[in-house]
């Protein structure tokens, strides 16, 4: 049996989460046009007859500015040490930022199959040259542009990616979607939300906590707590009247009822944490690695 863990590492904003899920053939990730929308490891499972792929999709490369930032790279580290492929998404209108991550993937010997994703928005000459840079820049790398919100090459991807991984047997019962809870999901769709609907610096001062999660027949009550820096971008969540947060409720909603299959009753609450994202009492609450 063929079992190992597929590591999707890349800069923010190229198209990770998309492919990922594209992969898994599940919404696992979040997806928005907004950088930085993944902070935690997040593991999507795919299993065959004889084969079982743990794809990892990590937070996008970033300079930490903040405590937060460096957490989120401290997943990033994680994945370059534990994985048994590198999936290293780019787009064809970037290059690498960050020359220490991409130094540690062309220098260990874990195979690489480079992904220059968002072709349909470029041109085939473009597409040519970024291929050459990149066969250039890691030689030992598969190199396949791709769409991963068109579907194209997903299916080669997938094959490269089986062909690749190590004899071992099965890392998670085969019946395993993910590792993570429920009440993650439900938290990552209304910090999804959030991202779509609110501009500027309100999405990265919102972290999402599920405070109950009640199952009963027929519907689900849900209560959520969001968390923010300041009290005027309370003030926003909320709007005029309290419009913001009743469209980002119903909205949030919609698509907890279609991933879990089940009504639900959704309760968002507010709550000003001041200067969260620097401290390390209140991300380790939040699930961050934070070492005492």
């Amino acid at each position: 049996m063929k079992s190992g863990f597929v590591n999707i590492i890349g800069n923010p904003n190229v198209g990770k989460s998309t492919l990922m899920n594209a992969l898994v053939g599940e919404r696992l990730s979040i997806i928005t046009s907004k950088a930085q929308t993944t902070r935690k490891r997040i593991m999507g499972i795919v299993n065959g007859d004889d084969f079982q792929i743990v794809y990892t999709d990590t937070p996008g490369i970033v300079n930490p500015a903040n405590k937060l930032h460096e957490q989120m790279m401290g997943f990033v580290g994680t994945a370059l040490q534990d994985a048994d492929l590198f999936l290293l998404v780019t787009e064809v209108g970037e290059t690498f930022k960050n020359r220490h991550v991409l130094e540690r993937v062309v220098s260990s010997d874990v195979p690489v199959v480079l992904v220059i994703n968002k072709i349909d928005l470029s041109d085939q000459a473009t597409i040519s040259e970024k291929i050459a840079y990149w066969q250039e820049q890691i030689p030992r790398a598969v190199v396949v542009p791709c769409s991963a919100t068109e579907g194209f090459n997903v299916d080669k991807i997938f094959d490269l990616i089986l062909e690749r991984l190590p004899e071992h047997p099965a890392y998670f019962p085969t019946d395993e979607l993910t590792d993570r809870t429920m009440r993650f999901f439900v938290s990552e769709i209304v910090r999804e939300k959030i991202l779509l609907y609110y501009q500027k610096e309100i999405p990265y001062s919102c972290e999402v906590a599920v405070e109950s999660y009640e199952e009963r027949d027929g519907i689900d009550n849900i209560s959520c707590l969001i968390y923010v820096e300041r009290e005027s971008q309370k003030a926003i969540l909320i709007g005029h009247q309290g419009k913001a947060i009743k469209k980002l409720g119903i909205e949030a909603r919609k698509d907890i009822e279609e991933f879990t299959g089940k009504r639900c009753f959704l309760s968002l609450h507010i709550k000003v944490l001041k200067d969260w994202r620097n401290s390390d009492r209140a991300l380790k609450s939040f699930g961050y690695a934070v070492e005492d």
